[in-house]
């Protein structure tokens, strides 16, 4: 195991229908010891891990789901294939009994392999569910995720909005660095991934110092956490995290939400766009470039538009969801 000095600060008192705006905004991640306690889920799961399968299943609305499974000699590692042409993963439609039917087989037969059901949102696959497991966010409108699987190692990545993760099964150990440790964590491929986000290419259960000899320098800022049943997590937006899913059950129920309009896009989507548009240009000219995003995007303040009418300002007003769509239009013509 890694040898990380830093803790997550925990937050006391947190309560599930009652998350203060202050810690809902917080830029460093918080502990929530206790925040879903009360949740029936977290109850069942306290009596056995069939208990909070058969609790989970009362709300099964029969949809397939995807799943991921992977041999034993992945060792629960969600990730590539060895030269990173593929994944060490496969995807497998089933239904949501036959899940936790091949988890329960793992358990007691002692089957090998990893099966790992990610990021399936709840309201359309678990109908009902959170009419008694939420947390009280809807004036945020997240969007409400479970994962379920055995002993899963899930790479380093970020995610744009924040996040609050809520362990309802099992155990997790979650490391967490900074998002200015980007250069340290030698990061894989942005259009080629394991689920959307590009990861660390760094094996957290045995990190090869040799070829990623900079990663000693993310562990100098890395935080390090492990959720018990009923505990949540604040990871605030960008903020790369690693998760390790440790027992032979374990569910994850988390909620994403994002601080600017959902019309305002995926930030993402931008720097894809920029290095097809930027990055090869010579490098007088990338520079040239850089000052004008600088100028036009990263500057905060409205000082340098003052010459010009507010109402002739068009996209360099705040962008209204109207003025959206219409630069979202543009920008599809464009690109075609």
């Amino acid at each position: 195991m890694l040898e990380i000095s830093q803790t997550v600060t925990e937050y006391v008192g947190a309560q599930a229908h009652d998350l203060t705006v202050a810690l809902l905004q917080s830029t460093q991640p918080l502990v929530l010891r206790g925040l879903i306690a009360s949740w029936p889920a977290v109850e069942a799961a306290t009596r056995s891990a069939d208990a909070v399968a058969a609790y989970i299943q009362t709300f099964d609305s029969g949809k397939p789901l995807t799943a991921l499974v992977a041999d034993a000699d992945a060792q629960g590692r969600i990730f590539y294939n060895s030269d990173l042409s593929g994944f060490n993963f496969q995807h497998r439609r089933c239904t949501l009994a036959e899940v936790f039917e091949q988890l329960a087989a793992a358990r007691t037969e002692g089957a090998a392999g990893t099966i790992y059901l990610g990021s399936t949102n709840i309201d359309n696959w678990l109908p009902g569910f959170r009419h008694h497991n939420d947390l009280g966010l809807a004036a945020y409108q997240p969007l409400a995720s479970i994962w379920i699987g055995n002993q899963t190692r899930i790479a380093a990545h970020y995610d744009f909005p924040t996040n609050i993760a809520c362990c309802v099964a099992g155990r997790r150990r979650v490391t967490l660095f900074p998002p200015e440790q980007l250069g340290n964590l030698y990061v894989g491929p942005i259009d080629f991934t394991p689920a959307g986000q590009p990861v660390s290419l760094v094996d957290f259960a045995n990190p090869d110092y040799d070829k990623y000899p900079k990663f000693r320098d993310a562990l100098a800022s890395a935080q390090v956490v492990e959720l018990a049943p009923g505990d949540g997590l604040l990871i605030p937006s960008m903020w790369w995290h690693h998760i390790e899913a440790l027992d032979d059950l374990n569910v994850l129920v988390n909620y994403w939400w994002r601080d600017s309009p959902a019309y305002l896009g995926a930030p993402l989507n931008a720097l894809q766009h920029a290095i097809l548009a930027l990055r090869d240009l010579p490098e007088g000219q990338r520079d040239i470039w850089k000052a004008l995003f600088d100028y036009y995007v990263f500057t905060t303040s409205d000082e340098h538009l003052q010459h010009i009418p507010e109402q002739a300002r068009g996209v360099l007003n705040p962008i209204n969801e109207e003025m959206a769509q219409q630069l979202r239009a543009l920008l599809a013509s464009k690109i075609k």
